[in-house]
């Protein structure tokens, strides 16, 4: 029953999400007006309202024009309640629950405006900041390496204050890597190679996940995005050498994954490397 509650829970917030990633970045209101056809602008019924159920039921189409409703609506659902029970799973009925679910929703958000629109919207990134800082003093955050640094030069950090130690350090190390790789492109060719979302996304990144997972987040990020680019690159190089790609939905993705699972790729990495055993 536990696991039906927790796929419901994620079904619900992912409809809110759709109407997240389809009004925030154009600047529109996410309480009014109520959901429409973004085609006919038709009020769209409660009951056509009801997440994956009313796409089946309706076959796909609006009730009002019979235009394609857009198979994005269903997928972010199923893909939200599926991450839901994969926290769930992870983390059991836990304050780090709440704080995973959070997190992955921030950057399930994130991900599909970048992909769609090339935007990661400062309304989803600076209050999730602030919240994923917040949440540090209530679940904890991996401070390493910061504490053995300062233990080595005699600072010896309450332990109250050791979790928001890994999110202020994973948000400096998430954000100011990008920062100082964005003003080095720029600096360079003159030309803005990253944008101030990807900085604030890493900020977010490392203020719930902490150091370590922070940099996971930008390796696992960069490898997605090799990996998506490069047989386009091949096939037309032309086309694709200066496309615009949706960075930061490669590190949504990766932050994800980090959060999820980074913990135990990091363990099994640093047991094959023999650094533990």
């Amino acid at each position: 029953m536990n696991y039906f509650f927790v796929a419901l829970f994620g079904l619900i917030f992912g409809s809110f999400l759709n109407v997240c990633i389809a009004r925030m970045p154009l600047g529109l209101s996410i309480v009014h007006p109520r959901s429409r056809c973004p085609r006919c602008h038709h009020p769209i019924r409660w009951y056509d309202n009801i997440p994956v159920l009313s796409f089946v039921w309706l076959h796909g189409r609006c009730r009002d024009c019979r235009e394609p409703i857009s198979l994005t609506y269903p997928l972010v659902e199923i893909l939200n309640a599926a991450l839901m029970l994969a926290a769930y799973f992870v983390d059991g009925l836990s304050l780090q629950f709440l704080h995973d679910a959070v997190f992955i929703m921030l950057l399930l958000l994130l991900v599909f405006t970048d992909l769609f629109e090339r935007r990661i919207p400062d309304l989803v990134t600076v209050p999730g900041i602030v919240f994923g800082l917040a949440l540090s003093w209530f679940v904890p955050v991996d401070a390493r390496p910061l504490v053995p640094v300062l233990l080595h030069y005699g600072v010896v950090p309450p332990y109250a204050v050791i979790s928001p130690l890994g999110a202020v350090s994973g948000a400096l190390a998430g954000g100011g890597l990008f920062y100082v790789v964005a003003e080095a492109f720029y600096r360079l060719r003159h030309i803005e190679g990253m944008g101030g979302g990807d900085i604030k996304l890493m900020l977010l990144v490392g203020a719930f996940l902490g150091l370590p997972l922070a940099l996971l987040t930008v390796l696992l990020g960069s490898l997605i995005g090799l990996l998506v680019a490069i047989p386009f690159l091949i096939l037309n190089r032309r086309r694709f050498w200066r496309f615009k790609w949706p960075y930061g939905s490669f590190l949504g993705a990766a932050g994800i994954y980090a959060c999820l699972w980074g913990n135990q790729l990091l363990e099994a990495y640093l047991r094959w490397s023999g650094f533990v055993n």
